[in-house]
């Protein structure tokens, strides 16, 4: 079972457009394994100015791949009209024109997390600690230090860990913050474990698709942060339940 995941895509419809080319790639198919399903972490919404766009092509990700999505934080906003910084007067125009489009069905009972052989999947966080806003798991954020804040709750790879266990899970994997991270719990402790990415190219032309891939094997317990689907080298992942490949696509 292999599961394309990625994260925070905010409305740029070119970087969900170069995803949806790399995964159907013979050479990223003979790379990393089949595509069974799709995880989306949240956030196709806001900052971006392309949001139609990003969500037409996610609807059409849907009906050609298992699709999974977890509410994020801005789409959270978005839809319960609360205000958030980081889009300019072009993306909150476009926003605005969605507002009564049926494509929004995207979002009906999206929840905010979900759980495959022993991995839960949420946008922000994994902890039960309220209906607050800034509590809720698409708001959490993974930090050094917890506690109430004005851009959501912070919790510790510790507290992520010890919710894991008491759930009967053994990995997490989380978007939010647009940078990759991984942590892993180790019989001496919780340690962060390095991300160092090589060079993959799909193809031997100098116009395919050049990747950057780090492998980080699923043996221990593990917190996977996957940096954002967005920008010129947008981010994904790949993970056989066995590995987890942190992606980068690089032109």
């Amino acid at each position: 079972m292999g599961a394309v995941i990625f994260s925070d895509v905010h409305a740029d419809a070119g970087a969900i457009s170069a995803l949806s080319a790399c995964i159907i790639n013979p050479s990223f198919l003979e790379t990393f394994g089949t595509v069974d399903q799709l995880v989306n972490l949240g956030d196709l919404l806001h900052r971006g100015d392309r949001p139609q766009e990003t969500i037409e092509k996610v609807h059409t990700l849907s009906r050609e791949y298992r699709l999974i999505s977890i509410m994020g934080n801005h789409d959270h906003a978005y839809l319960h009209r609360l205000l958030v910084s980081g889009s300019d007067a072009t993306s909150l125009y476009r926003h605005e024109q969605l507002r009564d489009s049926p494509l929004l069905s995207i979002f009906d009972r999206m929840p905010m997390e979900w759980s495959d052989s022993g991995m839960l999947f949420v946008h922000g966080g994994p902890l039960d600690i309220g209906n607050q806003t800034l509590r809720l798991k698409c708001w959490q954020r993974l930090s050094r230090d917890s506690g109430d804040s004005f851009t959501g709750y912070h919790y510790t790879a510790d507290m992520a860990f010890e919710t894991l266990q008491a759930r009967g899970l053994t990995h997490l994997c989380c978007g939010h913050q647009h940078t990759h991270v991984c942590c892993r719990k180790t019989p001496v402790g919780i340690v962060q474990h390095p991300i160092d990415f090589t060079r993959m190219p799909l193809g031997k032309k100098r116009r395919d698709l050049q990747l950057e891939v780090a492998k980080i094997p699923l043996d221990l317990p593990t917190l996977n942060r996957v940096g954002g689907c967005h920008g010129p080298e947008p981010e994904f992942a790949y993970t056989d339940y066995s590995t987890f490949s942190y992606i980068r696509i690089i032109g």
